[in-house]
């Protein structure tokens, strides 16, 4: 447990944060995406003309990305097996008798 110095040196740096349009927060996502999410993160706090770039394209692909109705039919369109004349019919049988 951190003591009274320690508690006031994080208080001062997180104030020194906030003056600057800035906070501090905690995410949860795959090791392999740590360096990506960092790199964002940290173009996002720049604030300047690719930040607002970034922030546009990143909010406009989640907010289409899996709100828009019919994205799995999109997907399956998409699909390299489209129009590859699959025999997808199988044989329809009565089943087995079960003795309850």
């Amino acid at each position: 447990m951190p003591g009274a110095s320690q508690n006031r040196v994080t208080r001062n740096y997180r104030s020194r944060l906030r003056e600057r349009g800035l906070t501090r927060f905690e995410v949860l996502g795959r090791e392999s995406d740590r360096e990506l999410i960092r790199l964002l993160a940290r173009r996002l706090a720049d604030n300047g003309p690719e930040a607002v770039r970034l922030r546009t394209e990143v909010a406009r692909t989640i907010a289409t990305g899996e709100s828009r109705k019919g994205g799995v039919l999109e997907a399956l369109l998409r699909s390299p097996l489209v129009g590859a004349d699959l025999a997808v019919d199988r044989a329809r049988e009565a089943g087995r008798k079960v003795d309850l």
